[in-house]
């Protein structure tokens, strides 16, 4: 996460931020005076914080940066950590460096709205952190859904720690005699990727993915063939229209009484947020996500925007952004932007929040790249083979350059603070989707 105050803070189990308005605004619309933490503004929340940075004078604003880790995670390239490759995590000590950023390492576990602050836990037993604007950035996590045996028995690549104790058991199979089974349930992105990945890498392994319908039912037909194409190249076995019902040690009970033996299940097939924002009375939808209006702030508490995963924002062609490392970039950007025109006393200019596509991966030599219409839906054209591999590439290194280089090309004028920060209006939450955008 990440604070902004005439302090900044962002937050993320990953990170926050926050800003420090002399006057708040409550869902009722009534005004109230926010609490007096000082001359400077605090903001908290990961890597968008050095950006703030580099736009926001050091004499009126205070950037703290919130992560559960000392290191950046490529979440997009756990299925390369998990299938056996090497995979680089630049310490954000190194990526704030020489911006006065403050860096608590902590986990976020509850936020008090109404108070502004949030409460941490710690190595030093934690404590409360006060914030004026709040970036809300925690991302989403695995989700079994409540599986009979999932928790207990499957491996999910929705962190690094899981990640790596799925890629301990692969070593473990990869050293015995006959190798062993692997079985990946859920066939979105993840689950293709993931399946494609461990069999090129670990050829000694069988590897079977069930998915629910289609395999890639949401790409184009010529898309859909070159991935059969890939799967039967690499003999990962594929059961479609298949559902799992319960998963134990050694095997996967599905409803139509088949049994998968299974050395190693991996479980790709949900993902959630946390709850902390929906417990601390801030407007969110059924599945925990902060209910955000164009700028990407929250319509229930002003002082808080979220970006990623976290956020339920409508994009420019009127439909939910989904969760996916693209849409993380473009309300990331939109925040900025409005915390920054919000706190010097400008208009909010609205940037794009579009969602082009998709790019698999399907192993390091093999890919996908599928471009989606305004509507979602699979354009009739694909790019497939090397080409894609090298255009996922190009993305993933950029994304990590990117990533170790936040301030490149961003303004260098440092904008003062306005002495009376404008107060954002109330906003009620919309009725339906296409309201809010």
């Amino acid at each position: 996460m990440l604070w902004l105050r005439p302090h900044l803070v962002p937050v993320s189990n990953r990170s926050a931020v926050p800003l420090n308005p002399t006057r708040a605004t409550e869902p009722s619309g009534a005004p109230h005076e926010a609490p007096n933490r000082g001359p400077r503004r605090r903001l908290r929340r990961s890597l968008r914080g050095r950006t703030l940075a580099r736009r926001l004078s050091r004499a009126d604003t205070e950037i703290t940066v919130v992560n559960a880790v000392p290191d950046f995670v490529q979440r997009l390239r756990l299925h390369q950590l998990a299938a056996g490759q090497k995979i680089e995590n630049p310490q954000l000590t190194e990526v704030f460096a020489g911006t006065e950023i403050q860096l608590r390492l902590a986990r976020v576990t509850a936020v008090d709205a109404e108070r502004q602050v949030a409460i941490v836990a710690d190595a030093d037993g934690g404590g409360e952190l006060g914030y004026d604007t709040l970036v809300y950035a925690l991302g989403s996590h695995g989700d079994n859904s409540g599986l009979p045996g999932a928790a207990e028995h499957a491996f999910d690549i929705a962190s690094r720690p899981s990640a790596l104790r799925l890629r301990e058991r692969l070593d473990k199979l990869d050293e015995r005699t006959g190798g062993g089974s692997v079985l990946v349930i859920g066939d979105g992105l993840t689950g293709i990727e993931s399946a494609t990945e461990i069999a090129e890498s670990r050829p000694g392994l069988s590897v079977t993915l069930i998915a629910r319908g289609e395999l890639g039912a949401r790409l184009s037909t010529g898309a859909r063939k070159h991935l059969r194409r890939v799967c039967d190249r690499l003999e990962v076995a594929v059961l479609q229209h298949t559902s799992v019902e319960a998963v134990e040690p050694e095997r996967v009970l599905c409803a139509d009484g088949t049994v998968v033996a299974s050395d190693a299940t991996v479980w790709t097939a949900g993902f959630a947020v946390d709850p902390i924002a929906a417990e601390a009375g801030v407007d969110a939808t059924d599945d925990g996500r902060i209910v955000v209006d164009r700028t990407m702030q929250s319509v229930s508490h002003p002082g808080i925007y979220a970006i990623g995963d976290a956020a339920y924002a409508i994009g420019d062609n009127g439909r939910p952004l989904p969760m996916s490392c693209a849409s993380a970039g473009y309300t990331g950007t939109q925040a900025i932007e409005a915390i920054v025109a919000r706190l010097i006393g400008r208009d909010v200019r609205q940037t794009k929040l579009l969602y082009y596509g998709n790019h698999i991966s399907l192993g390091r030599r093999d890919g996908i790249v599928q471009m989606v219409d305004d509507e979602g839906a699979a354009k009739p054209k694909h790019t497939g083979g090397r080409n894609a591999a090298i255009i996922k590439s190009g993305i993933v290194k950029a994304s990590l350059w990117a990533t170790s280089h936040p301030t490149f090309c961003m303004p260098k004028r440092k904008h003062r603070v306005t002495a009376a920060p404008r107060t954002p209006t109330a906003v009620r939450r919309p009725d339906t989707p296409a309201e809010i955008a």
